[in-house]
C-alpha cells in the first residue's frame, strides 16, 4: 500500500513533508466484522456500512437518547394539548360529558387532569405486569383506605 505524502510549505517554516497515515481497520459496532472506515468520516463512523448494520446502530443511539430525555416528549405533549383550543378529544373512557367537565374545571385543567390520569393508569398497568410476572413487590393492592369500586378487597390487577 501507498502512502500518500502531503507537502507543505509555509515562507516562515519552509517546507515541511508529512505522510497521512491510513485509516485503521476497526471492528463494527453490531456485526463485530472489521472495516476500513470511510477517509471523510475516520473516526466517527462506527458501523461497516451495511444497511441493517446502519439501522440497528440508529435504533440503539435512538433508544439511548429517549432513555436519556424522558421527559422531552412529555413537556413537548402537554404543550401541545394545552395549546388546542374547543374541547380536546378525551383518549379516556370515563363515560363523563366532556363539555359538562370543561365547563365546570375549565380546558386546561381538564387535560392535565387527563394526562395525569392517563400516567398513573400507565404507571398501574406496570406495576402489575411486574407483579403478575413475579418480579415487583408482594401486593399490588391499592392501600386499605382507598377502596376501587367500594370493594376494599380488590386489588388493582383484577386477579
Amino acid at each position: 500500500m501507498i502512502v500518500p505524502k502531503i507537502v507543505f510549505s509555509n515562507p516562515l517554516i519552509g517546507d515541511k513533508t508529512m505522510t497521512r497515515s491510513p485509516t485503521r481497520k476497526r471492528p463494527c459496532r453490531v456485526c463485530k466484522r472489521w472495516f476500513i472506515p470511510h477517509p471523510r468520516v475516520k473516526d466517527r463512523q462506527k458501523t461497516c456500512g451495511n444497511p441493517p448494520c446502519q439501522r440497528e446502530w440508529h435504533r440503539k443511539k435512538c433508544e439511548q437518547w429517549n432513555h436519556n430525555n424522558v421527559d422531552y416528549f412529555k413537556d413537548n405533549y402537554l404543550a401541545k394539548k394545552l395549546e388546542v383550543t374547543g374541547t380536546p378529544r378525551s383518549r379516556l373512557k370515563t363515560g363523563l360529558p366532556l363539555c359538562y367537565v370543561q365547563e365546570r374545571i375549565g380546558t386546561a385543567q381538564l387535560i392535565i387532569i387527563e394526562y395525569l390520569s392517563q400516567l398513573l393508569m400507565r404507571r398501574c398497568r406496570h406495576q402489575c405486569r411486574q407483579h403478575a410476572m413475579g418480579k415487583g413487590p408482594s401486593g399490588c393492592q391499592l392501600p386499605g383506605s382507598v377502596s376501587s369500586r367500594g370493594d376494599p378487597h380488590s386489588s388493582c390487577c383484577n386477579h
